[in-house]
């Protein structure tokens, strides 16, 4: 309750900033910077904040369903704004829009010579996104060959990039949405 506390009065005092003239001149954030575009006071809204505030006090995943263009990102954007993390990196991914030859590459990274074109070492989304939030959008959509890899990580805690022999420890929380009915792809 104490986190939950110290979330909501950080949500507050952000929103008590920006409503004060000239109170954010000098850091250029405004309401909408702060709160993710997030509006509404009817109940229904009200009810989403409460899991917003609850979410981000803690550091479990979360999966955020939903119709497309309901607003999931903002609400990963706002879960990751007033976490512990929001210090660090919010790395957004869609998996729908990854090239699936590249999506491997895009996710994992790469080191130098593990394949044609690879003339650097290539850090990958995921090790971007260590220390703080890793969004990953339309997770319906993660090729299996991936899911293994991807379930690995999320379970060591570290990250192969392609041609690598060693792992690269990751510390990251991922939030994740779909507009799918995972329950019953997992079924079918």
């Amino acid at each position: 309750l104490d986190r939950v506390k110290n979330v909501i009065e950080r949500a507050i005092e952000s929103n008590l900033r920006a409503t004060r003239p000239n109170s954010n001149a000098s850091h250029g954030d405004s309401l909408s910077d702060k709160l993710g575009d997030i509006v509404g006071s009817c109940s229904k809204m009200q009810e989403l904040f409460r899991r917003i505030a609850f979410a981000a006090t803690s550091n479990a995943s979360v999966l955020i369903t939903g119709e497309s263009g309901t607003g999931k990102e903002i609400a990963a954007r706002a879960i990751h704004r007033y976490s512990r993390r929001s210090e660090q990196p919010f790395v957004a991914v869609n998996i729908a829009a990854l090239s699936p030859t590249l999506a491997e590459s895009e996710l994992f990274g790469h080191v130098r010579g593990s394949f044609t074109g690879a003339d650097r070492d290539r850090k990958g989304l995921l090790e971007q996104a260590n220390g703080g939030t890793l969004f990953l959008d339309e997770l319906a959509e993660v090729p299996m060959s991936i899911q293994v890899k991807l379930l690995r990580c999320l379970d060591q805690g570290e990250v192969l990039p392609i041609g690598a022999s060693v792992p690269v420890k990751t510390d990251f929380r991922v939030v994740s949405a779909t507009h799918q009915n995972l329950s019953t792809a997992v079924a079918s």
